[in-house]
């Protein structure tokens, strides 16, 4: 990491930059020894047994067919657990990641859920997303994912998603790069200015829909992995012994557009290659040198015969020409700020801050 890719960075005096003190803060808030992981996997394992005794699920899973989510599976599975499994179909998956996502079901015997999203409608937010030449392109899928797991979890009395975020491959993120996935009126508003067509079955959480199932359900997100080794290529290892998996190259290839939106539309239009953050976290944890994350950053972003590939299929795809994504392309980036985005109520209505006020002062204490 360096100013160029991110302007925000900072170093100490040891020219140390803050991720990586960030990264030992959240590693140190963590178990550390192989005794503490497995006592805490225990517990967390135990946890979410006892609060589904009686039901047919204790837990639910989304499935990508990437690293985290099949390792995720494989532990789960040998846990005892007996999730719901997930998978959201943008449309946008490669023929490996389906075939992974099959394995994995075939493998654990794990209920599975398909939700796929109306094409038309999803390549509409997509192509607004790109004229709003705003940097998080994956803020929308995000969005749905976390709105149909949260909806399908409720639906089935489920109060655990098992998470796939684990500091030890994505703790390092400038604020640059993204913006909130959880920001439903952020996408209504992109959409509304740039995009054609109304989002009747676009899975938006809404201000409501978040208290509905964060305060009556307690839905909780637990990470597993944050109490194992998680090494990626150990990981790697593992599920392609035990599923059959197999790799597809890049963090979150598994899609399509993904791959071309990290490997093209980020490191062109917005000059960020997420390599430097991905392999930073790697180096901080470990599992990796510096020479050899430097050696890695010397090849090539993206294939070409890779990209000539992906970029004919994405034209196709959105139904553009290759002129229109250059437009798309050379536009100035805007920030995600300058549209309308979620704000704390009493910011976007300040009359309301004496009520609030009001609130807090004789809110019972439990």
């Amino acid at each position: 990491m360096d100013t160029i890719a991110d302007p925000n960075i900072t170093f100490d005096d040891h020219g140390v930059c803050n991720y990586y003190h960030e990264y030992q803060i959240k590693n140190g808030s963590l178990p550390q020894t192989e005794e503490e992981k497995e006592k805490a996997f225990q517990c967390v394992v135990e946890k979410i047994k006892q609060n589904a005794a009686g039901r047919k699920y204790d837990c639910i899973l989304g499935v990508s067919g990437g690293v985290d989510s099949s390792y995720i599976a494989w532990l789960a599975k040998q846990a005892g657990l007996r999730p719901l499994a997930v998978h959201f179909d943008n449309g946008w998956n490669s023929d490996i990641a389906d075939e992974n996502v099959k394995n994995i079901i075939r493998h654990t015997g794990f209920d599975l859920v398909t939700i796929s999203m109306d094409g038309d409608e999803y390549r509409d937010i997509q192509l607004a997303y790109l004229k709003a030449s705003v940097v998080d392109i994956e803020a929308p899928t995000d969005h749905a994912v976390f709105t149909t797991l949260y909806k399908i979890a409720g639906r089935h009395g489920i109060k655990y998603i098992l998470s796939g975020t684990n500091h030890q491959t994505e703790c390092t993120m400038p604020k640059s790069w993204n913006f909130s996935k959880r920001d439903h009126v952020n996408i209504k508003a992109i959409h509304k200015q740039f995009g054609t067509l109304p989002l009747n079955t676009f899975p938006l959480m809404d201000f409501c829909m978040k208290r509905f199932y964060m305060k009556k359900h307690a839905l909780e997100s637990i990470s597993l992995l944050h109490f194992v080794d998680y090494n990626k290529e150990e990981a790697k290892k593992v599920i392609a012994s035990g599923f059959g998996w197999k790799d597809y190259g890049g963090k979150h290839y598994e899609s399509i557009w993904t791959r071309f939106y990290q490997g093209y539309i980020l490191p062109v239009k917005f000059n960020i290659d997420k390599r430097k953050a991905h392999l930073s976290d790697l180096i901080f944890g470990g599992q990796m040198t510096k020479e050899e994350a430097l050696a890695e950053l010397q090849k090539p972003v993206y294939d070409h015969a890779q990209l000539a590939e992906d970029k004919k299929f994405v034209l196709k795809k959105l139904g553009i020409s290759e002129k229109q994504l250059d437009e798309m392309m050379e536009a100035p980036t805007r920030s995600h700020y300058d549209f309308d985005h979620e704000m704390p109520i009493d910011q976007r209505y300040p009359f309301l801050k004496p009520v609030k006020k009001l609130y807090r002062a004789f809110k019972p204490v439990r």
